[in-house]
């Protein structure tokens, strides 16, 4: 019995050894590890710079609940400036910020930075909206009858003849009156759905959508700026009283710098809730396509429109003429990809040089711009601006008209539509123009019965060279899922293989050496890799940034993105220049 206590004993010692060797050897190993990786949120680059600033008065937006933003704020003592749907914008210096990026309740953190605001008969013309008014055959006429368009800009001047009963509602998210005193507003709302002036003057001058009505959402103040958090409230109060006044559309004619990836950027994701929510948002592009000097500039999309989930708007200069046959992009007009994402923007274009609408008699741009004055006063008057802001009135007057053709069109199929009937422009490509000048007159017959004659035709140039196949009008989907095609003009249902546009006289094969996603969203697809776009741009095998080079290898304005996509591997461009753009 007393060997067998021994070796129990003994037995014991060994086991409590054993335990008290492995657990120093894990204290040991512990030890030897690497600390717990600190969380940090994401952070936009204006919050980096004034985070490495020490910057003492930042305004910054975060996500979350009341309760969650107060407890947030309780925690850090931070200064609640405003409360939002999605969260709150805070006002806090370099120290609380870094506080805050620690803090594991927080994903990304955005700056709330200022955002800027970015027709004649013969402008009508050139996209066919007058012949989209009269009708013919079996296509209807379409004014814009039911539509509403959230406009969300500098004030609408209800009192111009132009806009008289087309204001539905008037908000002020500035704090001030809803009237418009830059004069930007006016002009864009007026290109949507102005009225044709009883002034001998003035009565050439009528809205894309004449029959369409406008909700007043002001955002910017008398200068044209205004803060992202004031844009992101107009939107996401447009979405929660979409049903109060049918709204089908919101007109974003306004941008700022991309500073982080779309899918951490608040305003952004305002955008997305709208277009989920049954909304079709359309965005001006930015007018930063060249620097100062005139050189041109790609990479240079702003934000919102750097969003897959809106239509962004390049501008044509028609120089004043029906025809296409001359048209050209604007020097001004921001050429994609989109900066961080990579994104193919702009999705479309539409007339923005020398736009004729409703001028805002006071305003700013009236007072500093006298010589962009064309005719009439007081309530009657027109000025004469230019810009990706003006583009995207024209589309968005031209998407009320698809709606009033078919309502029961989602976001993406209205947008599918206006560039499956845009014509393609090689000379500049998909970076400048994407799928083309918009055709509201295509866009129309396309969306009642499924197909473009061959013989449509705007100021008399036939708008395809070949009828779109299709037996259906249910096959929206269909298209979508085939974007390769809006570059062709010749499309069939289901196909695989699409002859594009001839550029200087090399035909470029789709289907073959492009492999598109399931849906329309750019990051959702892969691109070939032996695709050349004329002489100018060279498309890498994959979609990182650093198997890609943009621009032309035959010129010293060569602008080449490298292994990053840092703003030291961009150049960005300027709207200053002899075309004053807005």
């Amino acid at each position: 019995m007393a060997f067998a206590d021994s070796s129990r004993t003994r037995d014991r010692r060994s086991f409590a050894g054993g335990v008290a060797t492995a657990i120093a050897c894990a204290l040991i190993v512990f030890a030897a590890s690497p600390a717990a990786a600190a969380h940090n949120a994401r952070l936009s680059a204006d919050l980096t710079d004034h985070l490495s600033a020490g910057s003492q008065a930042i305004r910054v937006i975060v996500h979350g609940t009341r309760a969650e933003v107060d407890a947030l704020a309780a925690r850090y003592n931070l200064q609640i400036v405003k409360y939002l749907q999605s969260g709150a914008v805070f006002l806090v210096n370099a120290g609380q910020l870094d506080a805050m990026r620690q803090d594991d309740t927080q994903d990304h953190l955005s700056g709330d930075i200022r955002i800027k605001s970015s027709v004649s008969a013969a402008d009508a013309e050139s996209i066919g909206a007058d012949q989209a008014w009269a009708g013919s055959g079996d296509v209807p006429s379409a004014t814009g009858r039911g539509i509403s368009v959230a406009v969300i800009d500098s004030g609408i001047s209800a009192k111009h003849n132009a806009l008289k009963g087309r204001v539905l509602v008037t908000r002020d998210f500035t704090g001030g009156d809803g009237d418009d005193h830059y004069g930007h507003g006016t002009h864009v709302a007026a290109i949507i759905a102005g009225q044709a002036s009883r002034s001998a003057e003035s009565r050439d001058y009528a809205g894309i959508a004449p029959s369409a009505y406008l909700l007043n959402l002001r955002v910017l103040g008398d200068d044209g700026s205004g803060n992202i958090s004031d844009v992101i409230e107009a939107i996401d109060w447009t979405v929660e009283h979409r049903y109060d006044y049918n709204v089908r559309i919101i007109n974003l004619s306004l941008g700022a710098p991309v500073l982080q990836p779309y899918r951490d950027d608040p305003l952004c994701e305002a955008v997305e809730r709208a277009a989920r929510a049954g909304i079709v948002v359309v965005v001006s592009a930015g007018n930063y396509g060249r620097t100062e000097d005139g050189k041109s500039v790609y990479g240079a999309i702003t934000s919102p429109a750097n969003s897959p989930h809106v239509i962004a708007v390049g501008a044509v200069d028609t120089h004043d003429t029906p025809q296409r046959s001359d048209d050209t992009l604007a020097s001004y007009s921001s050429k994609g990809p989109t900066r961080y994402d990579l994104i193919m923007k702009p999705d479309l274009v539409a007339p923005g040089s020398h736009i004729r609408s409703a001028e805002a008699v006071d305003s700013y741009l009236s007072k500093t711009y006298p010589a962009r004055h064309v005719s009439g006063n007081g309530p009657n008057a027109v000025m004469q601006l230019s810009g990706t802001s003006m583009a995207a009135g024209f589309v968005s007057g031209a998407a009320a008209l698809v709606l009033d053709t078919r309502g029961s069109l989602t976001p993406r199929e209205t947008r599918v539509a206006l560039q499956l009937t845009s014509t393609f422009m090689p000379s500049v490509g998909l970076v400048g123009a994407g799928a083309g000048m918009i055709n509201a007159l295509a866009a129309v017959q396309l969306a009642a019965t499924g197909e473009i004659s061959a013989s449509t035709s705007i100021a008399g140039e036939e708008i395809a060279a070949s009828q779109i196949a299709s037996t259906s009008t249910k096959h929206f989907d269909a298209w979508a899922m085939n974007t390769a095609s809006i570059y062709s003009r010749r499309i069939a249902d289901g196909g695989t293989g699409f002859t594009g546009p001839s550029m200087r006289g090399n035909t470029i094969m789709w289907g073959s050496s492009i492999i598109w996603g399931s849906s329309t969203y750019s990051d959702s697809i892969i691109w070939g890799s032996s695709i050349i776009w004329g002489s100018s741009i060279i498309w890498g095998s994959t979609v990182d940034a650093d198997s890609i080079i943009w621009g032309s290898s035959s010129d010293g304005d060569s602008i080449m993105w490298g292994t990053s996509t840092q703003s030291e591997s961009i150049i960005w461009g300027s709207s200053a220049g002899d075309d004053f753009a807005v």
